[in-house]
């Protein structure tokens, strides 16, 4: 297949250097330091799944005047998708299918007016990777998944081929009958653990740990269940505590991606996670204290830190 992949942070450039071990022609976006090293050196990923070293890699910083790819996946942070989606519409043809994989609940209503609705297929991923220096990414533990479907439901001829990329490079994956639901299942573990580890300053094994803190992790989740379910997305009420009893689960040491890019003086996702828990709320009227509280008390370092 002819990908292309927008976005060659961790997310991008693990799943893009699987796609391109396997085969496939895959052309990835990225800019500054980034872009350079893996033009100069290519791209090496650090996994104990399946480490990597790509060296013969095509990375450029605008797709203009390339072929119409089968394949574009939207890898980028969530308050550069509107600029993503119009950077790749030279690549878009009739039968190119464009999928996000970022995080948050609203990337195909973002998506969609640029490239237009019947292109968009949903996507979530669940993996811990980053970049570590220009022409690295870095995979974290051993979690690498990739969960994709049609807006409908319906299985079709592009998303098994992408089933079958995804197969060939050993990319661990499930084809979604109601991929919406899935988004906001995923939305609500990820607005919890980001919300708490952010405002904590810790990772969730003492959060979870004391009861006060996780309350509030608890109370945050319950609030995006109940969004959910008020926008008419099928999650059972007991939702919020299978989560809590997932959470459990988790290394004690986890933390968010939000919480690294604070640490980093970074700008946040905190507008497309707890922030829009609090917007969509508002709009039907769901009260979200919880959330309110979390987007406050971050409110100073949302758009990362100032120099000077």
């Amino acid at each position: 297949m002819n990908i292309v992949v927008m976005g060659t942070g961790g997310l991008g450039g693990y799943f893009g250097g699987r796609l391109a071990a396997a085969g496939n022609a895959l052309t990835f976006v990225a800019r500054g330091k980034h872009l350079a090293a893996i033009q100069r050196e290519g791209l090496r990923i650090e996994s104990a799944v399946a480490p990597l070293q790509l060296r013969d890699v095509r990375a450029v910083e605008r797709v203009d005047g390339m072929p119409l790819a089968d394949v574009v996946i939207i890898a980028v942070k969530l308050w550069d998708t509107e600029a993503a989606a119009e950077a790749v519409r030279p690549v878009v043809g009739a039968h190119t299918m464009v999928v996000s994989f970022q995080n948050g609940v609203d990337a195909v209503d973002r998506i969609a007016p640029i490239v237009g609705r019947d292109h968009v297929i949903g996507g979530l991923s669940y993996i811990a990777a980053e970049i570590a220096q220009p022409g690295v990414v870095r995979h974290s533990g051993t979690l690498q998944r990739l969960v994709f479907g049609e807006l409908d439901g319906q299985r079709s001829a592009r998303v098994d081929a992408f089933a079958s990329a995804c197969a060939a490079a050993g990319i661990d994956y499930v084809v979604s009958g109601d991929i919406q639901k899935a988004i906001w299942e995923k939305f609500v573990f990820l607005v919890g653990l980001s919300a708490v580890t952010c405002v904590f300053r810790r990772s969730i094994g003492p959060i979870r740990s004391h009861p006060r803190s996780r309350a509030l992790l608890r109370e945050v989740m319950r609030e995006v269940v109940d969004v959910a379910r008020a926008r008419g997305i099928a999650l059972d009420q007991s939702f919020t505590d299978e989560r809590l009893a997932f959470v459990d689960t988790l290394p004690e040491g986890m933390i968010a991606s939000m919480y690294g890019d604070l640490q980093r003086g970074n700008r946040l996702e905190l507008p497309w996670l707890s922030g829009k828990v609090v917007e969509l709320g508002a709009a039907i009227n769901v009260p979200t204290p919880a959330n309110g509280f979390v987007t406050d008390a971050l409110s100073l370092d949302v758009d990362g830190r100032s120099e000077g």
